[in-house]
């Protein structure tokens, strides 16, 4: 696989897992395999959206179904998907500083270019914002 299909391979995943209710799927399969009346109860949704967002994750290979008796009961097909699932979960709920502005006029790569600064602002000190 080339590294262009391994990004576009990537971003697939990405984009099955890019719903609430597929993540929680994702991290609700991660555990142990499930049906999709239990899916139900836990995410609290219509059986009809659960089986929607299933068959998005099926499509992307993300998960599988095998068939007992009149259940199809759904896994995960591959261990890392639960992995990136809780990664996620555990960076959304992290208190993130966005940090000082980037300077819009510095020009890299260029070095008999130097930034233009004020006398209150240097890379080591942002100036304080005021309220107004």
């Amino acid at each position: 696989m080339s590294p262009t299909e391994r990004y576009t391979a990537a971003a697939d995943l990405l984009r099955a897992l890019g719903h609430p209710a597929r993540l929680r799927i994702a991290m609700e399969l991660g555990d142990h395999e499930r049906c999709v009346h239990e899916l139900v109860e836990l995410l609290e949704l219509p059986q009809p959206t659960v089986s929607q967002h299933l068959q998005v994750l099926r499509a992307a290979r993300v998960v599988s179904g095998r068939r007992v008796g009149r259940e199809v009961r759904y896994t995960l097909t591959d261990h890392h998907v639960a992995h990136i699932a809780g990664d996620a979960l555990v960076h959304a709920g992290e208190h993130h500083d966005p940090g000082p502005p980037v300077p819009t006029d510095v020009h890299h790569g260029d070095s008999d270019h130097t930034p233009d600064h004020t006398p209150d602002h240097t890379p080591d000190h942002t100036p304080e914002r005021t309220m107004t």
